[in-house]
Parts: structure tokens; C-alpha cells; sequence
């Protein structure tokens, strides 16, 4: 069983800075880089690496820049033949700032990812798919509508609120596994700043919109923790060589899908994806630091 993705496709422009600026400041970058990204394109290239069979279904401008992504996603093993080409638009651009720490900070121009509609969505499309994974970087509409096809067809969704957008909240109660970090869920269920891990888990708590349903919420270094109305799973961080955090979260959701569609359990599931976030920071950039599946299990057997 395969794996779909619903998604972004954004060109990274990274540049490396000492720290992050404040308001108001300039700073001095000691490089830059362009490089494959958008949340769509780094969840698919997460879950190809790892071994799934993975389908995009995004949407490029009719520029160089599109066509460069897409030979750059083909490469990483990704399906990109829904992926739609949109004439007059431009390519989704992102530009992010990592500081010498690997902390980010990142400003998106959605281009060709907003024009994305459910032209696009086939039936035929959900027939050999164990998992549609889609994030808040397309029009929630049309993840709507992909949902509600895909569970029809009995494929589990799962959602990655990301960026928190109040509209992705019409999103829940048609999602299996809703994937959030703390500042996400301090958007959508109003959980402060520096709570602790009861209080994290009362805030996820108030996301459950159907029976059955995940809460997942990713701690960065300090791990993951997933609930349901009768359920609390904990998985600690990781050790890590910090190098870049972008798209850490991304490579997360990736490695969950993939464990799911695996049939492991969740618990089973979170330890993959943890692992695997947890080599991703150790590199630079975005889809292009997804580790395979030998780096992972190689990674787990150490411990």
C-alpha cells in the first residue's frame, strides 16, 4: 500500500546567520542556498527515502524554477505525475533563515500552491493508497474534499496543521491523525507557552474532534506525545547534532505515515518518526536531509 501526499512545493531560499535578527534589524548571512522544499514536497521526499511508494499531488508555475523542483522530487523516488502545472503563476518560494544554533525562521509566497483545486482528485487516485498525509500550505478546501473521498475509500487521513490557519479547523473532524507542534497547538486550543506535559495533553485533549482520533503534538528535542480520549503515549528526544531544524517536522510526519501504512502501531509508529526527525537536524536543508530507512534502522539498533 502506498502513500499520498497533498501538498506544497516551495524553492527554500536559505540563508545562514549568525543568530536570528530582532525586529527591525540587519544582519549579515555567511551563506545561502536554493534548494527543494514546501511542506508537500519535504512530508513526500520523508516517505520516499524511507522505502514507501509515494505520490505528490501539488501544483508548480510555468517557470524554470517548477522545473527544476519536479526533476529534483522525481529524483528523491516521489510520483509527481499529479502534479499540475499552472500557467501565469509562479512556483512557491520560501525564505527561511537558520541561525548558527539551527533555529529558523521562515516567510512563504505560496504562488502555483494556492492555485491548487479538486480538478486534481481522482477517484481512481485513493485505490492502492494506505495513507493521505496533507499539511495547511494548499487551499483547505480542496484537502477537504480529498478527505472525505480518501476515507470514503477507507484510507486513513492524516493532517499536519501546519502553518495554524484558522480555516484548517473545518479539517479536524474529517482527520485520523491530526500532527501539530507546540506553537500550532498553542493557536488552535490555546495552550500556554512553556506548559508542561499534563498541560500539553489537556490542550491536545481539546483537539479530539472524532471518536478514535490522534492528537499528536511534536516537543522538538524533548520528543513527541500522542493522545486520544482513553490514550497517552510518550516518546523522549533524541540526542542530536543540531545543524538545521528545517523541516525536522516535516520529516516526522513523513516517517509516521510510512510506519502507519506499515501497519505498526502508533507507538511503533512515533519511535520511527522520532528517529528519523532526529537525523534529519544533523543536516542541512530541508527534503534533501530526509534519511533513508538503513539510516534509520541503523540509528534505532544503536540504542
Amino acid at each position: 500500500m502506498s502513500i499520498c501526499v497533498l501538498g506544497s512545493i516551495n524553492l527554500d531560499l536559505v540563508l545562514r546567520v549568525a543568530r536570528l535578527p530582532t525586529p527591525g534589524e540587519t544582519l549579515a548571512a555567511s551563506s545561502r542556498a536554493d534548494r527543494l522544499g514546501g511542506k508537500g514536497a519535504n512530508q513526500a521526499a520523508a516517505a520516499a527515502r524511507l522505502g514507501a511508494t509515494t505520490r505528490l499531488i501539488g501544483a508548480i508555475g510555468d517557470d524554470q524554477v517548477g522545473d527544476r523542483l519536479l526533476a529534483q522530487l522525481g529524483a528523491t523516488g516521489v510520483d509527481v505525475v499529479q502534479v499540475r502545472r499552472v500557467a501565469g503563476q509562479s512556483t512557491g518560494q520560501a525564505l527561511i533563515l537558520v541561525s548558527d544554533a539551527g533555529e529558523n525562521v521562515i516567510v512563504v509566497d505560496g504562488g502555483a500552491n494556492l492555485a491548487l483545486t479538486a480538478d486534481q482528485l481522482h477517484a481512481e487516485a485513493w485505490s492502492d493508497v494506505a495513507v493521505l498525509l496533507a499539511q495547511l500550505e494548499t487551499p483547505p478546501a480542496v484537502i477537504q474534499a480529498a478527505f472525505a473521498a480518501a476515507r470514503s475509500r477507507g484510507v486513513r487521513t492524516l493532517l499536519n496543521a501546519a502553518p495554524a490557519l484558522d480555516e484548517g479547523r473545518v479539517l479536524f473532524d474529517l482527520t485520523d491523525v491530526l500532527i501539530v507542534n507546540q506553537t500550532e497547538l498553542a493557536r488552535f486550543a490555546g495552550a500556554a507557552p512553556g506548559a508542561d506535559l499534563d498541560q500539553t495533553a489537556r490542550a491536545a485533549l481539546g483537539l479530539i474532534a472524532a471518536p478514535g482520533q490522534w492528537v499528536i503534538v511534536t516537543l522538538g528535542a524533548a520528543g513527541a506525545l500522542a493522545v486520544t480520549a482513553d490514550q497517552r503515549l510518550v516518546v523522549p528526544g533524541r540526542p542530536a547534532a543540531v545543524i538545521d531544524t528545517t523541516g525536522a517536522g516535516d520529516c516526522f510526519c513523513g516517517a509516521l505515515a510510512v510506519a502507519l501504512s506499515e501497519g505498526q502501531t502508533m507507538g511503533e509508529a512515533l519511535h520511527l518518526a522520532n528517529v528519523a526527525a532526529s537525523l534529519s537536524v544533523g543536516r542541512h536543508g530541508a527534503a534533501g536531509a530526509m534519511p533513508t530507512r538503513a539510516e534509520v534502522e541503523a540509528a534505532r539498533a544503536a540504542v
